[in-house]
């Protein structure tokens, strides 16, 4: 059986697991290694936020920098009501980067949490993805 396990990387394991619930109506379900990981639950997929002080050392030696950045891997979070998670998001903390757009599969709000990290917010039609299969 696989498992995706989710892991960001954060600053100050405090403030993320503060917006991760907030924004997201996750909870923390437990802290490891030390205190320097939290589980967050309520989630389909297992979230990890790890404590990784800017400047330590990432992938391929480079430092880790917490400003806005792009990677090609993001995550994205299906919700049901997308201006209710987009406004407790945005009171959390994440910053709307562009307008919320809308098309046949449904409406998607593309955001930044406070350590530089890109995630989305969907909300599916009732056809969601079959309105653009092939």
């Amino acid at each position: 059986m696989t498992r995706v396990l989710i892991n960001i990387d954060v600053p100050d394991l405090d403030t993320a697991c503060r917006f991760y619930c907030d924004a997201l109506d996750l909870r923390v379900e437990r802290h490891l290694f030390d205190g320097s990981v939290a589980e967050l639950g309520d989630a389909n997929a297992a979230l990890f936020l790890l404590h990784k002080p800017a400047g330590s050392v990432a992938a391929a030696a480079q430092p880790r920098d917490y400003a806005r950045h792009w990677t090609p891997v993001h995550f994205d979070v299906a919700v049901d009501d997308l201006d209710a998670v987009l406004a407790r998001a945005l009171d959390a903390g994440a910053v709307l980067e562009g307008d919320v757009d809308s098309a046949g599969w449904g409406r998607i709000a593309r955001l930044a949490d406070p350590f530089g990290h890109g995630f989305c917010l969907i909300e599916f039609s009732a056809l969601g993805y079959d309105a653009v299969e092939g």
